[in-house]
C-alpha cells in the first residue's frame, strides 16, 4: 500500500470511529478510558495535535464540537451520567 492510499484508509478508519461513537452515547467516557485507555476527549486532543502537526490552529473546544458532534457542554447535559 503506498503512503497516500495508507493516509487515506487511516482517515477512513478515524471518520468511521468518531460516527461509532456519535451514535453510542450510552458509551461514558469512564467507560472508555477503563476499558481503551483513551475517551472522547483524547481523540479530541490528538485532533489538536496533528492539526498542529500540520501547521493548522485548532483549538480544543473546536476539536471537541467535531469529536462529539454538537458542543461538549450539551453532549453533557444530554449524554453524560
Amino acid at each position: 500500500m503506498d503512503k497516500q492510499t495508507e493516509t487515506e484508509v487511516e482517515a477512513a478508519a478515524f471518520r468511521q470511529l468518531v460516527k461509532h461513537l456519535r451514535e453510542h452515547t450510552d458509551v461514558q467516557n469512564i467507560d472508555l478510558m477503563n476499558l481503551a485507555g483513551f475517551c472522547r476527549n483524547c481523540l479530541s486532543k490528538w485532533y489538536v495535535s496533528a492539526a498542529e502537526d500540520k501547521g493548522i490552529e485548532i483549538d480544543y473546544e473546536s476539536a471537541r464540537e467535531y469529536i462529539y458532534g454538537m458542543p461538549y457542554s450539551e453532549w453533557k447535559s444530554r449524554y453524560q451520567k
